[in-house]
C-alpha cells in the first residue's frame, strides 16, 4: 500500500473542479437561496482552477459579489479563526471593514472568536478588542442564542470550517443558531467552506432521539459527507431544527470545490478549528480514535504530537498489536508500532506501547471502525483488560451519546467484535445518502 504524503497546504490544484460565477443573483432550491452564477446555477461544471489557485470559500465569494447580500443590514457573526480568507485575514475582520455592512454582533462557539479558549471551556461574554463588537457566547450557559443577543441583528451569518463528524460541536451550534434565528424572524446565511473528510464519505448510525446532545444534536451519521452549508439545508429542509421551525436561509457556495477533494487539494490555508486538529489529516483520525477517547481506556495520542492518530499504554505489546490489526487487512488503512510518552492527559509522563495509524485510501477505509478493531485485538490480548470494564457510569453515558446510541456498545460488547456492531453502524448510511444528495451544491 503507498503511504499517505503530506503535501504544502498551498499545493497546485490540476483536478477538474466545479467553477462557481460571482454573480449577485440567488436562485431558490428547496426553499433556500443560493448564491448562484448569473446566468444559471454553473457551479458543477467542469472548468479547471489556474494553477496555484485555491478553492475558495464562501466568504471570498461574498466579497466578490460586493457583500451583496448583507448590504444595509445589522450583521451577528458566528465564527472563530478558522473563518478566514486564502490570505488569513480573519472574515471578522473582512465585514467590520466592509461597506454598508454593520458587524453589530459576534457570537462565540467552543473556544472562542479569537481562540482564546481552551477546550471544554465556557466561553464569556465579551467585547472584541480589535473591533470593538460585542461578543456573545455559545458555548457556556448559553448555547443557543437569545432574543436579547438578537435585537440589534437582522441576520445570522455562520463561517467556521467543520471537520465532518457529527460530535465535533460547531455544527450543533450552527443548528440551534439556524433555531434561533427562524424564531427570532431573522435570517441566516452560511458562508461555506470543505468537508475536510470530503463529501462522499457516510459512516454510522443516526442518533436516536434519547441519545440527542451537543455532541450528537441532529439525526445524521457519525460522519454525514455534507459541508456546513449543505448541513444547513438538510437540517432546515427536513424539519429537523425544533418544532420543524424553518429559517430564511441562504448559502453562499465555495468555488472550485467538488466532493471527492482532501482538504490538501484544495489549496486553502488550514487553521487549526481546536487545539488538537492541528493540521487536515489529524481531521481524517479524529473520527477513527475519538470515541475511544470518551472510555479514558487507551491513549489516543491526545497530549503527544500527534492527536487521534495512535493508541496506547504501558501495557499493550506495540508489536503484537500492530501485527494482529495488519492482519484484518482493513481497507485502506495500516499500522505500525510507536512508543511514546504525553507531555499531558491520560497517562501523562508514562512510557507507551501502542500503533500508530496510516490511513492509505481514504475513499475505502472504515475510519469510525478503526477504533473498534483496535478495541476488538485488545480485548483478545488482554481479556482483562476490556475496553468497558473499569469505565466510569459517566463515561459510558458520553460514550453512548457520541455513538447516538446504547446500541453501539451493547452490541459490541456482546463479544467484543466488529461483526456484532457493524450491521446496526451501517443501516443507516445508504437511506441517509440518498435522503441528503437532494441537498448538494458540488458534484
Amino acid at each position: 500500500m503507498q503511504k499517505i504524503k503530506m503535501t504544502t497546504l498551498f499545493s497546485a490544484i490540476l483536478l477538474s473542479l466545479a467553477a462557481i460565477s460571482c454573480g449577485n443573483n440567488t436562485t431558490e432550491i428547496n426553499g433556500d437561496n443560493v448564491t448562484t452564477a448569473s446566468d444559471n446555477r454553473n457551479f458543477t461544471s467542469k472548468n479547471r482552477l489556474t494553477e496555484n489557485e485555491a478553492v475558495r470559500p464562501g466568504i471570498e465569494v461574498l466579497r466578490q459579489s460586493g457583500f451583496e447580500a448583507l448590504k444595509g443590514k445589522r450583521v451577528g457573526l458566528i465564527t472563530n479563526p478558522t473563518g478566514i480568507d486564502n490570505k488569513l485575514k480573519s472574515t471578522i475582520d473582512i465585514l467590520a471593514e466592509a461597506p454598508e455592512v454593520k458587524l453589530t454582533a459576534l457570537f462565540a462557539p467552543e473556544h472562542g472568536v479569537r481562540g482564546n479558549y481552551v477546550a471544554g471551556a465556557s466561553v464569556a461574554n465579551e467585547t472584541d478588542e480589535k473591533t470593538g463588537v460585542q461578543v456573545f457566547s455559545l458555548h457556556g450557559k448559553t448555547r443557543k442564542p437569545t432574543a436579547e443577543m438578537l435585537k440589534n441583528v437582522d441576520v445570522l451569518v455562520y463561517d467556521i470550517q467543520d471537520i465532518g463528524t457529527r460530535s465535533y460541536t460547531f455544527i450543533s451550534t450552527m443548528g440551534l443558531a439556524m433555531e434561533a434565528a427562524a424564531e427570532n424572524g431573522k435570517e441566516f446565511i452560511v458562508l461555506d467552506r470543505p468537508n475536510p473528510l470530503g463529501g462522499n464519505k457516510v459512516e454510522g448510525n443516526l442518533v436516536e432521539p434519547a441519545s440527542r446532545s451537543f455532541v450528537s444534536q441532529y439525526p445524521i451519521p457519525y460522519i454525514y459527507g455534507l459541508t456546513p452549508g449543505e448541513l444547513a439545508r438538510f437540517l432546515n429542509n427536513e424539519g429537523l431544527l425544533k418544532n420543524g421551525v424553518k429559517v430564511k436561509l441562504e448559502v453562499i457556495p465555495m468555488e472550485g470545490w467538488h466532493r471527492s477533494m482532501t482538504f490538501a487539494e484544495t489549496g486553502m490555508p488550514w487553521v487549526l478549528p481546536s487545539p488538537h486538529i492541528p493540521d487536515p489529516s489529524t481531521s481524517i483520525l479524529y473520527p477513527a480514535t475519538g470515541i475511544m477517547g470518551e472510555l479514558d481506556y487507551v491513549s489516543i495520542g491526545v497530549g503527544y504530537t500527534l492527536p487521534f492518530k495512535l493508541t496506547g499504554a504501558p501495557w499493550i505489546d506495540a508489536q503484537t498489536l500492530s501485527d494482529r490489526l495488519t492482519a484484518l487487512n482493513i481497507p485502506g488503512v495500516e499500522f505500525r508500532p510507536i512508543h511514546y510518552k504525553p507531555f499531558y492527559a491520560l497517562y501523562k509522563g508514562e512510557n507507551l506501547n501502542g500503533v500508530e495509524i496510516y490511513v492509505t485510501d481514504e475513499a475505502k477505509a472504515p475510519l469510525s471502525l478503526i477504533q473498534f478493531y483496535i478495541m476488538q485485538e485488545l480485548a483478545a490480548m488482554y481479556p482483562d483488560r476490556k475496553a468497558f470494564g473499569k469505565a466510569t457510569q459517566s463515561r459510558l453515558n458520553m460514550f453512548d451519546k457520541v455513538c447516538g446510541s446504547p446500541k453501539v456498545r451493547e452490541l459490541f460488547t456482546k463479544n467484543y467484535k466488529v461483526s456484532d456492531l457493524a450491521p446496526f453502524w451501517d443501516k443507516d448510511t445508504d437511506s441517509f445518502k440518498s435522503r441528503s444528495e437532494i441537498y448538494y451544491l458540488y458534484k
